[in-house]
């Protein structure tokens, strides 16, 4: 109730002032959600979505995709590393295996484990929009989608560029080996060349730092390319390739205290084509082609150290087919897709596994007020056969700002490589007997829309049946996945966005969010110790201001989580900032008040950490 308290005086002051600001000022910027093929504006939504946009990455602190997804509410970003080194991500209450990441709509699935899903090689230069979607959506996204997803769009080029950025900081604390000073650099470049039938994007980026305390230096290395060619107005072909190279200390990260010399080293390549080809005015194809191959070496003693070695080889290649047909009865879409997964690994084994499924989507309205979304998700994987996935979603416009939607949606996660084969003794080892999970969701909300002032809320309850977690009766003994029982969670969860006034000159944006869960198990048998479920998120309160005015900018982005087990905490950040014309500097302070936290297990991150840095821009 505390919290609910908070969020209505923080919200008040900006409810008044919205209520003096002239609405010729404002225009929404109206972002159509990709969904197999369907493209919905996301005013039209009948999901929980929202998206964070281009101009509020750039004026976030931060340098990563996992440090701007710190403040997206409802996920729950767990880290082990700062700055991108290694964080696990859920939404809304579930395991970090049960959210999807797509990127430009292809999947990104790690069957190995979804600790290194987010070891992407895309800056966050290279976003134009994160779209963050709550619930289950297998009939939208496929398997795995069990609490929702998040789709990463890549920025196309408007005009010939070469953008140059670099930065530096520290904690201004010394190592107490060495005595040298913790510090942290980057330098990031991207070059973009445009002709009139393609345009192409290539992105580098390179972190280095000492870390933050004894064993958590990183280098980190992202290499990213955008191709778009266009054959003609009806055909399109796209093109993402990339390649990370992400070497850290991993001192605490998974078996303390025995790993306090751990290092680990995971190198990520993909390559995804996509086209779209448009056959008449009411047909469209859109085929997809996916590869990504990830090597994760860890090295449980240390880089010097022949034994507690662990080599894992994973990848996946998927190809999928997106048919989208407008009729004046509605939108369809249909398609299918396939994926092979394959690992050769020293604590795993060799393993293969196949994955095929088919969707239908239905979407059309009644009327001038109702809008109705329906479809199923048709699975079958080699190891766990037949299943099938449907949902609705409905809205109802009471006027044209003002909307009620309801949803139900279902969704599986098959289990990991890790969950079932993995033999780390004496830390971990899997479960060949695991089974995969199953969630269904019920949704209602209400959406208002206006130029300077957005506010949407919603309730739900989900129950995600044989819940997969890391249990152990005794500490002397290994965790091991099992399926122990179904969790429940029920939660609300609102968005404020308000464009407190605008000029030409002035600019000041206030959002704020608020996200309550409530989880309990049951068909459980016997309650043992559990290695995620702990870390859950209660509470969750976010506020993002930013204010413009002139050359000079201003960003605030504060975060209070409240987890579970242990106690509450807030965290700030800051970033000024002064534009030229093509020249800009930035202050910034992460965790500005020097809060002590934790997020996985007892590893404690950052105190307060300034950097300065600059960009600058040659068209």
């Amino acid at each position: 109730m505390k919290y609910l308290i908070i969020l209505f005086f923080l919200t008040l002051p900006t409810i008044l002032i919205a209520q003096q600001t002239p609405d010729s000022l404002y225009k929404i910027s109206e972002v159509s959600i990709l969904e197999n093929g369907l493209k919905t504006p996301i005013s039209k939504q009948n999901r929980n979505v929202y998206v964070i946009n281009q101009q509020q990455i750039s004026n976030f602190p931060a340098r990563t995709l996992q440090e701007v997804l710190q403040f997206a509410n409802g996920v729950d970003l767990r880290q082990r590393g700062p700055f991108g080194s290694q964080a696990d991500i859920s939404i809304d209450g579930g395991s970090f295996e049960q959210t999807v990441i797509l990127l430009n709509g292809i999947k990104i699935i790690d069957a190995q484990t979804s600790h290194n899903v987010l070891n992407l090689p895309i800056p966050l230069d290279a976003i134009e929009r994160i779209e963050v979607i709550r619930g289950p959506a297998a009939r939208v996204y496929g398997i795995n989608s069990l609490t929702g997803a998040l789709n990463i769009i890549t920025k196309v080029p408007t005009s010939p560029s070469l953008n140059i950025k670099a930065e530096i900081g520290s904690n201004f604390e010394k190592n107490e080996l060495n005595k040298k000073a913790y510090l942290g650099n980057s330098i990031h470049l991207d070059k973009s060349f445009i002709a009139d039938k393609h345009k192409h994007t290539i992105y580098g980026r390179y972190d280095n730092s000492n870390g933050y305390r004894y064993n958590t230096a990183f280098e980190n290395l992202k290499l990213f390319y955008q191709g778009d060619l266009i054959i003609n107005e009806n055909n399109i072909i796209n093109t993402n390739i990339g390649y990370i190279n992400n070497d850290f200390g991993a001192n605490g990260f998974y078996a303390p205290p025995g790993d306090k010399n751990a290092t680990e080293l995971v190198q990520t390549s993909i390559a995804n084509f996509q086209s779209t080809h448009k056959l008449s005015e009411k047909l469209t194809l859109n085929p997809k082609l996916s590869y990504r191959y990830n090597d994760d070496h860890y090295k449980y003693l240390g880089p010097n150290s022949p034994s507690g070695r662990s080599r894992h080889y994973s990848t996946s290649l998927t190809s999928e087919l997106n048919t989208v047909l407008q009729t004046d009865y509605g939108d369809y879409s249909f398609g299918a897709e396939f994926r092979n997964e394959q690992i050769t690994s020293t604590n795993i084994g060799k393993r293969e596994r196949s994955n095929m499924g088919g969707f239908a989507q239905f979407r059309t309205d009644f009327g001038s007020k109702i809008n109705v979304s329906v479809g199923t998700y048709l699975n079958y994987n080699t190891d766990y056969k037949w299943q099938i996935y449907p949902g609705i979603d409905f809205s109802y416009a009471l006027n044209s700002k003002m909307k009620l939607l309801a949803n139900i949606g279902t969704s599986q996660r098959i289990p990991s490589f890790t969950d079932l084969y993995l033999d780390q003794r004496p830390g971990n080892i899997g479960n060949p007997d695991v089974k995969s999970e199953n969630a269904i969701q019920y949704e209602l909300g209400f959406k208002y829309l206006a130029d300077k002032l957005s506010i949407q809320t919603y309730a739900f309850h989900r129950e995600i049946s044989r819940f997969i977690d890391w249990t152990r009766e005794l500490n002397n003994q290994p965790w091991q996945s099992n399926n122990i029982g179904s969790l429940i969670t029920n939660g609300i969860n609102t968005r404020i966005n308000l464009n407190a006034f605008k000029s030409l000159q002035q600019d000041f944006n206030i959002n704020l969010a608020y996200t309550y869960l409530h989880s309990n198990f049951k068909d459980v048998n016997l309650v043992l110790p559990s290695k995620y479920q702990i870390a859950t998120l209660q509470h969750q309160l976010t506020g993002l201001i930013n204010y413009k005015v002139g050359r000079y900018a201003l960003s605030t982005a504060s975060r209070l989580n409240k987890r579970i087990l242990g106690p509450a905490y807030w965290i700030h950040d800051i970033r000024i900032s002064k534009n030229y014309k093509n020249f800009n500097l930035f202050l910034d302070a992460n965790n500005l008040f020097n809060a002590n936290y934790t997020e996985v297990g007892a590893i404690p991150l950052p105190g307060t950490w300034t950097s300065f840095g600059f960009r600058i821009t040659i068209n």
